[in-house]
């Protein structure tokens, strides 16, 4: 989870919503990747989007049983597909998605196999997007009309 909070601290300071990843296979890091949305004009530049396909680019899969992911925030209904379909092993996530666009509150399931774990460095992941959504108020409401 390190890693992908390092992640979130670039996607911060590259005016991205700061959400990071990091993919694991057999506990070795194979990929990293933090969002990108407005870099790339990309909608769906996720970062959990990204790592996926590192992770399948990397291993020539498209399933990535044996894979984790590791993110700073719960999934989005996009990305939750994404990882269903790539029928990962294991996600562990940060922080819960407050503003109720997470998979969870949406009903949508993960793969069967799939094991979820929830809450592991969640005040420093939480944090780290409180402070981009404060910041980003703060200066919006400078601007001049």
């Amino acid at each position: 989870m390190e890693v992908a909070l390092k992640e979130a601290f670039i996607a911060f300071h590259k005016n991205e919503i700061p959400i990071g990843a990091a993919m694991t296979y057999q506990n070795i890091l194979i990929a990293k990747a933090h969002n990108l949305t407005e870099t790339l004009c990309n909608i769906t530049a996720h970062a959990e989007m990204l790592a996926i396909n590192l992770a399948s680019s990397f291993l020539k899969k498209k399933y990535i049983k044996k894979c984790t992911l590791y993110v700073t925030l719960e999934p989005c209904v996009m990305c939750a597909g994404a990882l269903f379909w790539s029928q990962i092993g294991r996600v562990v996530c940060g922080a819960s998605n407050p503003s109720k666009r997470g998979f969870i509150c949406s009903g949508i399931k993960l793969h069967p196999k799939t094991e979820f774990v929830s809450g592991i460095m969640k005040n420093q992941c939480k944090t780290i997007i409180e402070k981009f959504f404060l910041y980003k108020r703060i200066h919006k409401s400078k601007k001049i009309i």
